[in-house]
C-alpha cells in the first residue's frame, strides 16, 4: 500500500472515510478483497490477502477494527528483515487488544520488520506508528494522508488527496465509494521542484510521485484502489477496484454491512 487518504471523525456523518491505493509488483500473488473464509477470528476480516506471506495491507472487521500498513521508502534500510509487514495489520484485525496496547506491544519487535507505517483503530480511537521513529501518535479528528514517508508529509499526492477528500466531505450530498475510487486514479506526476528526496534516482522519484502508479515495464504499479465509508450509525461500505499491468480496470468488489458493535 503506497497511498492512504483518510478522514477520521472529521464529519459528523462518518466515523471513518478511507481512499487508498496499493502499489505492488504484479508478480506477487494476491487474493482480491473478500470476507476471509478462515476459521476463528479471521472470519470477521474484510480485505485483500497477500498469498505470499499471508497478511493484508488493509482490512476492516465487522466490529469496526481497521488496519493499514505502508512501507517507508528508505534505501539506507535495505537489509532484509525476517517478518512481513502485512502481519502487523492482520494481527491487529484478528485480535482483541486496544489500538494503544497493540502498538505498545510492537516495541520490542521493531527491528524484525523493514520500515513501516501502521494505522490502526477500533471505532473509539485511532493511532499511527512507524518503526523508524518509534513514537506512538493518537490521532485527533481530521483529514490525513500517508504514503511512504511520515504521516501528512508534504508530498504533492498527499496534499492533493487531502484537498480532494475535504471537497467531497464539504458537500451536503451523501458520500459514496464511487466518488472515492476515481479520486485515487490521478496519474499526473509532480513537478521536479515539488518532488520529495527519499534517496532514490530522480526518474524513479518522478514515476512514484503520482497517486496512481503506472510503470512502462508493467512490472510494478497500482494494483488496486480501496474505498471505505463507515457512517456514524455503523453502516459500512467497502469497495475495491483492481487493475491489470497496463493500468486498466479489472475485477471490482463491493460490500455493505452494519458494524456488529453498534
Amino acid at each position: 500500500m503506497c497511498l492512504i487518504i483518510f478522514a477520521y471523525q472529521a464529519d459528523s456523518r462518518y466515523s471513518l472515510v478511507v481512499a487508498a491505493n496499493r502499489d505492488e509488483f504484479f508478480s506477487r500473488s494476491t487474493r482480491d478483497a473478500d470476507f476471509w473464509k478462515d476459521n476463528g477470528s479471521h472470519s470477521r476480516i474484510l480485505g485483500g490477502k497477500d498469498l505470499v506471506a499471508g497478511g493484508t495491507w488493509l482490512g476492516l472487521t465487522t466490529s469496526g477494527r481497521f488496519a493499514a500498513v505502508t512501507n517507508i521508502r528508505d534505501p539506507s534500510q535495505a537489509e532484509r528483515k525476517p517478518k512481513s509487514r502485512g502481519e502487523l495489520s492482520l494481527n491487529f484485525l484478528a485480535g482483541t487488544e486496544t489500538p494503544a496496547a497493540y502498538c505498545q506491544s510492537l516495541g520490542s519487535h521493531f527491528n524484525q520488520y523493514a520500515g513501516y507505517n501502521l494505522l490502526i483503530g477500533d471505532g473509539n480511537e485511532m493511532f499511527y506508528l512507524n518503526n523508524l521513529e518509534a513514537e506512538l501518535h493518537q490521532l485527533v479528528p481530521g483529514i490525513y494522508g500517508l504514503s511512504n514517508g511520515q504521516l501528512n508529509s508534504p508530498w504533492p499526492k498527499i496534499e492533493h488527496g487531502r484537498q480532494q477528500l475535504k471537497l467531497l466531505l464539504d458537500c451536503d450530498a451523501e458520500l459514496t465509494t464511487d466518488q472515492l475510487i476515481p479520486m485515487m486514479g490521478n496519474r499526473t506526476q509532480a513537478k521536479d521542484a515539488d518532488l520529495p528526496d527519499t534517496g532514490i534516482p530522480l526518474e524513479l522519484e518522478r514515476r512514484l510521485s503520482s497517486a496512481f502508479i503506472q510503470n512502462p515495464e508493467r512490472q510494478y504499479g497500482t494494483r488496486c484502489s480501496t474505498a471505505i465509508i463507515v457512517a456514524s450509525n455503523g453502516e459500512t461500505r467497502f469497495s475495491e477496484q483492481n487493475y491489470d499491468e497496463s493500468g486498466n480496470r479489472a475485477t471490482a468488489h463491493f460490500f455493505k454491512f452494519n458494524l456488529d458493535s453498534l
